[in-house]
Order: C-alpha cells, then structure tokens, then sequence
C-alpha cells in the first residue's frame, strides 16, 4: 500500500532524520556490485560524509582522498592495505589515514557504515595510523556514574585524531542525564533497539536502521524505550579549535 506521503524522515535546519521507507540509493566512483545510501555530507552543511554501503558478494569499495572509518554493520569485507589482507566481520571496523591506498571487497553480501573526512592536520603532531580492530575487543565505560549507559570509544583518545567514533548502549528506561548543546556535530546510525530522540525542538521516535545528523549546538537528548537495549554508532568531530579551518 502506498505511504501517501507519509514519513518519520525530516529535515530541518539544525537536524536531519532519514528513516530507511526514503533511502536512496547510488553508486559512487569506484564502486562495484556495490551501491551507497549517503545520509549526510558537505551538501548539507556537514564537516564529513557519512553512507552505507550495501555490497554483493566480491562487490568493492571505491577509493576517497580523505580519511576514511568503516564499520562493518552486517557481513563481511576483506580490506587489503600494501598488499596484505584482512578479515572484517560483523562489529569490525577500521581507520584509514588520508592517503593510504587500500582495497575493501565484501566477501558476502554487506552493509558497512562509512565515515570519510578530509584530515585537519596539527603541525606538532604525525597523522594517525592504520586501525584494524572489532567492537568486541574494546572495552566499556559508562557514561557519567550511569552504568545503564555503556560507551566503547572505537578510536584512540589522541590529539592526533579530528574526530571519535563510539558505540552507546543503553538499557531499556536509560536516558542521558541531560539536553547536550555543544560544538562538535554528529552523524548516528541506529543498530539495535529504539526510542525517543529530542533534536532541536522536535521529538522523534526512532529504530533500527535510522540515521540522525545532529548541526552544532543542536539540543538532543535520547532515551530507550522498548524490551531490548538500544545502541548506536556515533561520530563527532574532535580535538581541534573551533576556528580551525576558516
């Protein structure tokens, strides 16, 4: 049956919600057997571009002049840097230094998170290195004194990182504790479970599979609701000057 012109999907102007019944999908320079939902970029107003890449089996992975984070959501993928392989399964993921050549083919049918951004580069510091871990191997921490709310941080707390990827899981009736307004934007992609958003001054109910991009200084507060915990995966920007860029 038609939707006739229904949606959970909004955009305003310091927040965007995609829900997945308006997903578009396209293929960007380099793909093959391989296409991209992109959910936010510099068209928007966005720092950084953020998309999931739906892959076939032996499909790859285009090539990009920024930095690169991936996130390996459903499947699996094979990232070959330098001529050596590695195995990415569900809940691996990987940070790729600007520049670094590198191959990522599925190795089954996927669904992979992508972040890519172009690095801001400090003079007193070297760009990070290569990053291949899994999720699992990266211990929790709660967030404040609430152990309701687990975070596993997915990159090293270094200066020499522009931006952070986390994890956040709350229990069923977890919430943050307040309305964050801050600086740093996000990119956030639903994974488990669900509840309510406040963006702005709208509130959202939101599930698996949904995407939020959160402008500076919007207010968002979230809190689970529902008989499982939910989760999602998070970016922001990072250990940089406000007026960095200019």
């Amino acid at each position: 049956m038609h939707n006739l012109g229904g949606t959970r999907s909004s955009q305003q102007a310091n927040h965007l919600l995609l829900t997945p019944d308006t997903f578009v999908r396209t293929t960007l320079p380099g793909m093959k057997a391989c296409s991209a939902i992109v959910h936010v970029g510099p068209a928007l107003g966005a720092k950084f571009t953020e998309y999931t890449a739906e892959f076939e089996a032996r499909g790859e992975l285009g090539c990009t002049p920024s930095q690169r984070f991936i996130f390996v959501i459903e499947g699996g993928v094979a990232l070959e840097v330098d001529g050596k392989p590695s195995e990415l399964s569900a809940r691996s993921y990987a940070y790729l230094p600007e520049g670094l050549k590198h191959r990522v083919v599925a190795t089954k049918v996927s669904r992979v998170a992508v972040i890519e951004k172009p690095y801001q580069a400090l003079d007193s510091l070297p760009p990070p290195d290569l990053i291949v871990s899994n999720e699992d191997a990266v211990s929790s921490h709660p967030l404040g004194d609430d152990p309701s709310l687990q975070v596993k941080c997915l990159l090293p707390d270094e200066m020499g990182f522009d931006f952070a990827v986390n994890t956040m899981v709350y229990q069923p009736g977890s919430s943050l504790s307040m309305v964050e307004m801050h600086v740093m934007e996000h990119g956030l992609i639903m994974l488990e479970g669900g509840g309510i958003y406040r963006l702005g001054d709208s509130w959202y109910p939101v599930t698996v599979g949904d995407f939020i991009w959160m402008g500076p200084w919007c207010p968002q507060w979230f809190g689970a609701i529902g008989k499982v915990p939910a989760k999602y995966l998070i970016y922001k920007n990072w250990n940089r000057h406000p007026s960095a860029g200019l």
